[in-house]
Protein backbone atom coordinates (compact mmCIF):
# COMPACT_ATOMS: atom_id res chain seq x y z
CA UNK A 1 0.00 0.00 0.00
CA UNK A 2 1.22 3.51 -0.79
CA UNK A 3 0.47 6.40 1.55
CA UNK A 4 0.43 10.15 0.96
CA UNK A 5 0.11 12.47 3.94
CA UNK A 6 -0.88 16.12 3.73
CA UNK A 7 -2.33 18.96 5.77
CA UNK A 8 0.60 20.08 7.88
CA UNK A 9 1.54 23.70 8.38
CA UNK A 10 2.55 26.46 10.74
CA UNK A 11 0.00 27.31 13.42
CA UNK A 12 -0.11 29.01 16.80
CA UNK A 13 -0.63 27.46 20.20
CA UNK A 14 -4.26 26.48 20.67
CA UNK A 15 -5.01 26.24 16.95
CA UNK A 16 -6.32 23.21 15.10
CA UNK A 17 -5.16 21.27 12.06
CA UNK A 18 -6.47 18.26 10.21
CA UNK A 19 -4.01 15.90 8.62
CA UNK A 20 -5.07 13.64 5.79
CA UNK A 21 -3.57 10.46 4.46
CA UNK A 22 -4.60 8.99 1.14
CA UNK A 23 -3.87 5.34 0.55
CA UNK A 24 -3.68 3.28 -2.60
CA UNK A 25 -4.58 -0.38 -2.72
CA UNK A 26 -7.70 -2.49 -2.81
CA UNK A 27 -7.47 -3.82 0.73
CA UNK A 28 -7.26 -0.50 2.54
CA UNK A 29 -10.17 -1.29 4.85
CA UNK A 30 -8.34 -4.30 6.27
CA UNK A 31 -5.33 -2.33 7.47
CA UNK A 32 -4.78 -0.72 10.80
CA UNK A 33 -3.79 2.89 10.17
CA UNK A 34 -1.68 5.03 12.44
CA UNK A 35 -0.20 8.47 12.81
CA UNK A 36 3.34 8.58 14.11
CA UNK A 37 5.45 11.66 14.63
CA UNK A 38 9.11 12.53 14.89
CA UNK A 39 10.41 15.74 16.40
CA UNK A 40 13.91 17.00 15.62
CA UNK A 41 16.51 15.01 17.49
CA UNK A 42 13.97 12.58 18.87
CA UNK A 43 12.82 9.09 18.02
CA UNK A 44 9.56 8.39 16.28
CA UNK A 45 6.62 8.16 18.67
CA UNK A 46 3.18 6.68 18.34
CA UNK A 47 0.36 9.24 18.22
CA UNK A 48 -2.87 7.43 17.31
CA UNK A 49 -4.18 4.42 15.45
CA UNK A 50 -7.44 3.01 14.18
CA UNK A 51 -8.14 -0.63 13.55
CA UNK A 52 -9.26 -2.01 10.19
CA UNK A 53 -11.55 -4.87 9.38
CA UNK A 54 -8.79 -7.38 10.19
CA UNK A 55 -9.67 -6.64 13.81
CA UNK A 56 -12.46 -4.77 15.52
CA UNK A 57 -12.86 -2.15 12.84
CA UNK A 58 -12.99 1.42 14.05
CA UNK A 59 -11.40 0.88 17.45
CA UNK A 60 -9.11 3.79 18.20
CA UNK A 61 -5.94 4.09 20.25
CA UNK A 62 -4.14 7.19 21.46
CA UNK A 63 -0.97 8.08 23.22
CA UNK A 64 -1.49 9.79 26.55
CA UNK A 65 -0.05 13.09 25.36
CA UNK A 66 -2.74 13.55 22.67
CA UNK A 67 -5.73 11.88 24.29
CA UNK A 68 -8.63 14.30 24.39
CA UNK A 69 -7.04 16.68 21.87
CA UNK A 70 -6.54 14.54 18.75
CA UNK A 71 -9.04 12.35 16.94
CA UNK A 72 -8.22 9.72 14.34
CA UNK A 73 -10.82 8.61 11.82
CA UNK A 74 -11.00 6.74 8.56
CA UNK A 75 -13.11 6.74 5.41
CA UNK A 76 -12.74 3.31 3.86
CA UNK A 77 -14.87 4.19 0.83
CA UNK A 78 -12.29 6.78 -0.18
CA UNK A 79 -9.12 5.17 1.22
CA UNK A 80 -8.52 8.05 3.60
CA UNK A 81 -7.44 8.41 7.20
CA UNK A 82 -7.49 11.67 9.13
CA UNK A 83 -6.01 13.15 12.26
CA UNK A 84 -7.94 16.07 13.72
CA UNK A 85 -5.61 17.94 16.03
CA UNK A 86 -7.07 20.50 18.44
CA UNK A 87 -5.51 22.61 21.16
CA UNK A 88 -2.10 22.29 19.58
CA UNK A 89 0.97 22.89 21.70
CA UNK A 90 4.57 23.74 20.75
CA UNK A 91 5.59 20.24 21.86
CA UNK A 92 3.37 18.84 19.09
CA UNK A 93 5.84 20.22 16.55
CA UNK A 94 7.09 17.29 14.47
CA UNK A 95 6.92 15.56 11.14
CA UNK A 96 3.76 13.47 11.15
CA UNK A 97 3.70 10.21 9.24
CA UNK A 98 0.80 7.98 8.39
CA UNK A 99 1.56 4.30 8.52
CA UNK A 100 -0.21 1.00 7.94
CA UNK A 101 0.01 -2.49 9.31
CA UNK A 102 -2.17 -5.58 9.66
CA UNK A 103 -2.90 -4.70 13.28
CA UNK A 104 -2.45 -1.81 15.68
CA UNK A 105 0.96 -1.40 17.26
CA UNK A 106 2.16 1.23 19.69
CA UNK A 107 5.72 0.55 18.52
CA UNK A 108 6.36 2.66 15.41
CA UNK A 109 8.88 0.28 13.87
CA UNK A 110 6.25 -2.45 13.65
CA UNK A 111 4.35 -0.64 10.90
CA UNK A 112 4.93 -2.06 7.45
CA UNK A 113 4.08 0.86 5.18
CA UNK A 114 4.83 4.56 5.58
CA UNK A 115 3.92 7.80 3.91
CA UNK A 116 6.40 10.62 3.32
CA UNK A 117 5.43 12.76 6.30
CA UNK A 118 3.98 16.24 6.70
CA UNK A 119 5.49 18.97 8.88
CA UNK A 120 3.47 20.43 11.72
CA UNK A 121 4.95 23.46 13.47
CA UNK A 122 3.25 25.04 16.46
CA UNK A 123 4.54 28.42 17.53
CA UNK A 124 4.25 29.68 21.08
Amino acid sequence: VQLQASGGGLVQTGDSLRLSCEASGRKFSTYAMAWIRQAPGKEREFVAAIMGTSGTSGNTYYSDFVKGRFTISRDDANNMVYLQMNSLKPEDTAVYYCAAAYTVWRTPNNYNWWGQGTQVTVSS
